[in-house]
């Protein structure tokens, strides 16, 4: 590997890093919006914001790329639907119908369905050290989630929440390997612009359907609650899904993938700053093996010339 291409590289997993870290933050944010908006909402206002956000920044690179749109409007359509309408709203949906542990031990499939889809849709093959990392991984996160007591794991039953988890799983998964085939005269301001709006328009009819059966009423949100959903607009979902399609672009969606299994990592961190809980023992030994298992997936041996 040349050194234009380690910076590349490096660039790319950077990318996928602040990614996730922002996405982490996703989290916690939205755990307290629950019980405010019903989760079709949550998700609509969500991308109305960024929408609203991006416009300034990206409608002359999105009117000047027109014709590029209209010719890739099939895969603009299906990747706004997978990675906008679909993948936040599912997992609103599915907090409302199953446990936290669930949530998370179903989270952590993303990747791993990225590597198998990328097998049989892209040819890649699974190399002993990538299949090493994604095992360290997962026995890492497990053993954060379970505190070490995977007794715990015989105890889960399954309920339509969790189902609603995996879809969005394999949903994400797809939509990251959609992003290896962007069309590439789009530029990524253009092509965020306009599957963002196509992915809200797709998703008004169903909040329209939402709001006229439910109390929720957006006058009775506190200034928390707004500043809230601020976030998820602006850095949830713009500044997020923009690195994440150039890490993907650079470093391929398997190995952004492998990145993204550093979430818990980021949100215990989080959890420990913003929400006062506590870092134990358990969770540095997590710590370890999610980071050695990511290493060992992503890591290349340098070729001599």
């Amino acid at each position: 590997m040349n050194q234009s291409q380690t910076s590349i590289s490096g660039a790319g997993y950077f990318y996928a890093t602040m990614a996730t870290l922002i996405w982490s933050g996703n989290f916690i944010v939205a755990r307290g919006l629950i019980d405010t908006f019903p989760p079709v909402s949550l998700a609509y206002f969500r991308w109305l914001i960024a929408v609203i956000v991006l416009i300034p920044l990206a409608i002359r690179p999105m009117l000047r790329d027109w014709s590029i749109i209209k010719e890739n409007l099939a895969y603009l359509c299906i990747a706004s639907v997978l990675g906008v309408s679909m993948f936040n709203t599912l997992i609103y949906i599915a907090s409302h119908t199953t446990t936290a542990i669930n949530m998370s031990l179903i989270a952590i499939t993303f990747p791993v369905f990225i590597i198998i889809l990328s097998r049989f849709i892209y040819n890649e093959l699974l190399s002993a050290n990538k299949a090493a990392g994604v095992f360290l991984v997962i026995v890492g996160v497990v053993t954060l989630i379970t505190k070490g007591d995977v007794s715990v794991l015989r105890n889960i039953d399954f309920s339509s929440g969790d189902l609603w988890m995996l879809l969005a799983a394999i949903t994400f998964a797809v939509y990251s390997l959609m992003l290896k085939k962007k069309p590439a005269r789009l530029g990524a301001r253009s092509f965020q612009l306009s599957t963002f709006i196509i992915g809200l328009l797709f998703l008004t009819p169903f909040y329209i359907w939402e709001a006229t059966g439910s109390d929720f009423s957006v006058t009775n949100i506190s200034s928390v609650t707004f500043y809230s959903i601020l976030y998820l607009g602006i850095f949830a979902s713009v500044a997020s899904y923009f690195l994440w399609g150039k890490a993907v672009e650079k470093i391929g969606p398997s190995k952004s993938g492998m990145i993204y299994y550093s979430l818990p990592i980021f949100s215990g961190t989080l959890a420990y700053i913003f929400l006062g809980e506590a870092i134990e023992t358990i969770h540095l030994i997590s710590t370890f093996l999610i980071a050695t298992g990511i290493f060992t997936a992503i890591y290349e041996k340098k070729k001599i010339m």
